[in-house]
């Protein structure tokens, strides 16, 4: 059984940073990609970034320059490091894998991020 744990959320000012962790247990298990979702009150749920294993990343716009995610392939791990964050940032943010051979998409329970004066 594969689980998403993710940490890293808090408040913090405009301009100010912030770094998301994420890491799935599960031994032996293999992510093509993994990223980050969020979702805003009373939005819908948004793809913010992701990285395949080779490397390969995809940002939304509204992020670019801005943030940047990386993973430890060996530790399943992915990060987000989020900077000169705005009020519009503000949301839950959830942890996505996608299985490398079963191509089921797994979740993390969310970690919230606030960004307020």
């Amino acid at each position: 059984q594969v689980q998403l744990v993710e940490s890293g959320g808090d408040l913090v000012h405009p301009g100010g940073s912030l770094r998301l962790s994420c890491a799935a247990s599960g031994i032996g298990n293999i992510f093509s990609i993994m990223g980050w979702y969020r979702q805003a009150p009373g939005k819908q749920r948004e793809l913010v970034a992701h990285m395949h294993s080779a490397g390969n990343t995809n940002y939304t716009d509204s992020v670019k320059g801005r943030f940047t995610i990386s993973r430890d392939n060996a530790k399943n791990t992915v990060y987000l490091q989020m900077n000169s964050l705005k009020s519009e940032d503000t949301a839950v943010y959830y942890c996505y894998a996608l299985h490398w051979i079963t191509g089921q998409k797994y979740w993390g329970q969310g970690t919230q991020v606030t960004v307020s004066s």
